[in-house]
């Protein structure tokens, strides 16, 4: 393989486009590229690198157990001490003594060899100009490489030729060298020809033009680290975006259940126009069980947007022995449905949302991890400053249900809005818990019910009265209004209300920036038609002059 890319010479037709460490050829007609979609890229390989790191470092972690046993082992048997040195890296050799039980009566020092970094591979099942795969080949350091596919032929000769002009091209007949190895050919083909053992894929990157719907099957085959961009009856609330991620993860764990796997998702973010989830996938036929409880029906009241969650079944754990460490799990189906016919609040009719994931739709741990890393490179990330603002929203974001905004609770109750800080104050005083929500601005999200939000609305609409006669007798806001507070609401500024928390100043909510919408997708050249319809409208207009001259006169 190459070691440096070579001077690039830019041929008529084509302009050059450069994105962090790599170089792209394009020309007008041929695959899709949306410069919009750098944080996507950002992101992907920001949160694929931390994987890469955890994913070496566990597995250096089960080397070092596994030989330190084998030489414990050699010693003997007996009841005396083994120390053994540690080199944790390639270079200089670092001490790390680890001292164990050994068996023979005498104490050894036994050195243990560098250990040998864990590479891994990478599938992109869709890459067009394979910007995003050559992306991966050169910033994360344990990729061993990557698979770039593509149905178009005009896609697979714009990806060689972008592989070799960053450098990462091999021998002409030995694919094998090639650091990014491009294929042409059915994405759902190629994933289901790697999902034998010895064939799979460490991670599989799927970003379709559209839904991920039809590639679902095929890439949960694949257990690793997977991306995705869908699946049940959505939500019609404004937690839509929220709801379209939950629906995505139910279509992924139902699918992989089906082959003994279960998913574990890591990082799930609704974007611009898109979501984009991190999901690792497991394999372990009891773990598929328990994903049972975390998959729910949600009943809508169709005007206050409040909801019940219907789960689809549910766990019981059963201690048994004499010390109760043995744990028996019973799955159950649950009773239902839990709702009446109309809501409480506003006697609204209910509409049926889902199934969807209902459980947890990031890891804090990974995310704390993904923003270290991106904190301390930022000079490798053109989009720093909105990942930065994004992935800290997703840490601090609670592992609840669905939010909402102050200006939408409000326009139920047709009353002026109160202020994020007035709404979050008051629920903190009450002993609730806030965060925003990463999926939209002006947010929120609290463990408490939405019966304590309206009555903190109703609260609020004491000191700021509603204008009656401007309500309807028959409308649902004359309901919301007609129930009586049922707590004490507290709106003294809270020291943990969000705005007090938020110190640091990140781009938290990115403006979107002129032309940030999805392109056309890639297909062949398209010849101008305004000439063609500008010529058939002065047909038109010709043909109806003539018909005017050949009418009779009366």
């Amino acid at each position: 393989m190459s070691t440096s890319a070579p001077a690039i010479v830019i041929p008529d037709g084509f302009r050059l486009h450069t994105e962090n460490t790599t170089h792209l050829l394009m020309s007008e007609d041929e695959a899709f590229l949306n410069p919009v979609q750098e944080f996507n890229r950002d992101l992907s390989t920001a949160c694929i690198r931390v994987w890469s790191e955890e994913f070496n470092r566990i597995k250096e972690e089960r080397w070092r157990r596994s030989y330190i046993a084998k030489a414990a082992k050699k010693q003997g048997k007996g009841n005396n001490k083994t120390t053994v040195g540690s080199s944790l890296s390639n270079t200089a050799p670092q001490t790390e003594d680890v001292t164990m039980e050994a068996e023979n009566g005498f104490p050894a020092e036994v050195p243990i060899p560098p250990y040998k970094p864990s590479q891994f591979t990478i599938l992109e099942a869709l890459s067009a100009t394979g910007l995003r795969s050559i992306r991966y080949a050169k910033e994360i350091p344990l990729v061993k490489y990557v698979i770039a596919n593509d149905l178009s032929p005009a896609a697979v000769e714009a990806m060689k030729r972008n592989v070799e002009i960053n450098g990462l091209a091999g021998e002409k007949d030995n694919e094998e060298s090639w650091k990014v190895r491009v294929n042409e050919g059915d994405a759902c083909s190629l994933m289901y020809q790697h999902r034998e053992e010895k064939k799979r894929v460490d991670v599989v990157d799927l970003d379709p033009y559209g839904t991920a719907a039809p590639f679902i099957d095929a890439s949960v085959q694949v257990p690793g680290l997977f991306f995705s961009n869908y699946g049940g009856l959505p939500v019609k609330a404004e937690y839509c975006h929220e709801a379209a991620l939950r629906l995505l993860l139910h279509t992924l764990t139902t699918s992989a259940s089906r082959y003994g796997r279960y998913i574990e998702p890591l990082l799930c973010l609704s974007i611009d126009f898109y979501i984009r989830v991190f999901v690792r996938v497991h394999t372990s036929p009891i773990e598929v069980k328990k994903a049972l409880p975390k998959n729910s029906t949600f009943y809508i009241c169709t005007t206050c947007q409040s909801y019940h969650e219907q789960p689809l079944g549910k766990m019981v754990a059963k201690a048994s022995g004499p010390d109760g460490k043995n744990v028996n799990y019973l799955f159950k189906t649950q009773a239902g449905p839990l709702v009446p016919e109309k809501c409480t609040e506003c006697a609204s009719p209910f509409h049926i949302a889902g199934p969807m994931w209902s459980g947890s739709l990031h890891d804090p741990d990974f995310v704390g991890k993904v923003l270290q890393h991106v904190k301390d490179n930022e000079s490798s990330y053109g989009t720093a400053g909105r990942m930065k603002g994004m992935l800290t929203l997703a840490k601090e974001e609670l592992d609840e249900k669905f939010y909402f905004t102050p200006s939408k609770v409000a326009s139920f109750f047709h009353c002026t809005t109160p202020s994020l800080d007035d709404v979050a104050s008051a629920l903190l005083n009450a002993g609730y818990r806030v965060s925003r929500s990463h999926a939209c601005p002006g947010s929120l999200k609290t463990n408490a019910a939405r019966t304590v939000v309206y009555d903190i609305f109703r609260a609020w609409i004491k000191n700021n009265p509603v204008k009656m006669e401007k309500i309807s007798a028959s409308s649902p806001a004359q309901k919301l209004l007609a129930k009586e507070t049922t707590m004490v609401v507290d709106f003294s500024r809270h020291s943990d209300t969000v705005g007090a928390r938020e110190t640091v100043k990140l781009v938290r909510y990115q403006d979107n920036p002129p032309n940030w919408g999805p392109k056309r997708k890639a297909g062949p050249a398209q010849k101008k038609q305004e000439p063609v319809l500008k010529r058939k409208r002065e047909d038109d207009e010709e043909q109806e002059e003539e018909r005017a001259t050949k009418q009779p006169s009366i």
